[in-house]
This record gives C-alpha cells, structure tokens and sequence, in this order.
C-alpha cells in the first residue's frame, strides 16, 4: 500500500455566503501523481490554495505524514516540504534560472544569522539549485536570464524552483498551460519521473494529459468530489460524464498509461 505524504479531510471555504470547497477530503501517496479535474468554477484552485497555505480553511484538518498542521502559512508549507506552482508563470524575470532556483532554496534554509553574506555565498543554496536545475534539464540554461526562456522552459524552471526547496509534496496548477504537443510530452515524462520519490497532485485541463500521467483521479464540481479513484474508473463514470467529460470523451477507446 502506498505511503500517504499529505491528507486533507472534510476541508471547507467560504466566500461570504459561497461555499468554494465544501467537505473535500483527499490522500495523496508518494510515487503517484494525483490528477485534479472539473470545470472552471470548480474549487480546484481554492483547494490547491488551502492546501500550500495560501488560504486558511473553515473547518477541516490537514496533515503530513501522518502530523497534523495548523496555522499553516506559504513559508511554513515550504519549510515542512510542500512546494506548489502556479496558473501564471511565477519567476523573477530579471534573473537568470539559477538565481530563481537559489532564490527558492533560501526559503527551505533561512539564513537571518547572514544577513551580510552574499546569497552566493550559501553553499547549501547554491547546490539545491544545481540539482534542481539538472533535475528538469534545464542546467545548461543555468545562466539564461528567466525573462528569456521559451515557454516550456519557464513552467519547467517553476518546477525547478519547488525542487529546490526539497519537497515532499509537489502541488501544480496548469503545469501545461500553453504547451505545444512535444513539451506536453516532455513534462509529463519530468512528471512520472517525480513522482518516484514525492507525492504530485496535478490541476490540469489537458485530458489526453490528464489520463496518460495520472494514477488516481479526483473530479470535483460546484465545490464538492464527484468521483475519486483510478483513472479507467473515473472516465466511465456517469456523474463525471455529465459534469465534465461529456459522453464522446468518456466512450472514447481508454488513454494508454
């Protein structure tokens, strides 16, 4: 049985009178990658918030390894080991990749006793950042100004600044935003390769993506899960299809995984 790495158990939001995530609960297991999925409006955003720290829940618990957290913060979640990306591309522009990643680094090792030691100079930082870089193969673009990396390159370069940080939980939103069919392929093969050693949950809207990579599924809509399970499962089942999928997707021949 898989080992769970982070567990969120009858997690809620509210808006004012609009509940955005009503009772969700989920497992994500180290050496799977977790796919997210529903429509626009979903809650799948406001989750993945709950989850980084970014937004504080109304009721419900998380826990890592098995340790319940509380008064969960962005910088408290990095240094226990969760690293998140986001929809838009989130990198400093004006600096090349491998400060990016040098920059992450210092968020999982905080240096207030060094306040007057270059950033340079933090050999722990400086080596999460060369492994991080040559963990999505991206090393020989160590010195490229972030601002001038294509595309792919930059949705890489953000999981390479969570690498960084030493993760145990990788939690990423639209990682394949934007990209053509050759660097879908070549993220979802960084993916698989991930997910060895670290729980993923994936957000995406790529379909073909979605059942090719993912070892368990979680479909939600209007704030609530429809269905969670494997991914043959969840494509044949009739809330999902009418919620989401539609029925040509869901009769369609199963993705190869």
């Amino acid at each position: 049985m898989a080992e769970v790495a982070l567990r969120a158990s009858g997690l809620t939001r509210r808006f004012g009178g609009l509940v955005a995530v009503n009772d969700v609960s989920l497992a994500l297991e180290r050496g799977r990658i977790h796919a997210l999925i529903g429509p626009n409006g979903a809650g799948k955003s406001t989750l993945i918030n709950l989850l980084a720290g970014e937004l504080a829940a109304d009721a419900g618990t998380i826990s890592l390894d098995g340790r319940p957290v509380v008064n969960m913060t962005p910088n408290r979640a990095a240094h226990l080991g969760i690293g998140r990306t986001f929809q838009r591309s989130n990198v400093f522009s004006d600096m090349s990749a491998f400060e990016n990643c040098r920059l992450a680094a210092q968020a999982r090792q905080p240096r207030p006793w060094s306040v007057y030691e270059p950033a340079a100079a933090c050999r722990f930082c400086n080596e999460a950042a060369s492994r991080a870089l040559a963990a999505v193969q991206l090393s020989t673009r160590g010195n490229t100004l972030a601002g001038e990396l294509s595309h792919g390159e930059r949705r890489e370069l953000e999981i390479a600044m969570c690498l960084a940080t030493e993760p145990a939980v990788l939690l990423l939103d639209e990682p394949l935003a934007g990209m053509g069919a050759e660097e879908s392929q070549r993220m979802l093969a960084l993916l698989r390769w991930l997910k060895a050693e670290r729980a993923v949950l994936l957000v995406e809207h790529d379909m073909d993506a979605v059942f090719a990579g993912a070892d368990v599924i979680t479909v939600m809509a209007d704030g609530e899960v429809l269905a969670s399970g494997a991914p043959d499962a969840v494509r044949v089942d009739a809330r999902v299809r009418e919620a989401y999928l539609g029925d040509e997707i869901a009769g369609a021949t199963p993705w190869k995984h």
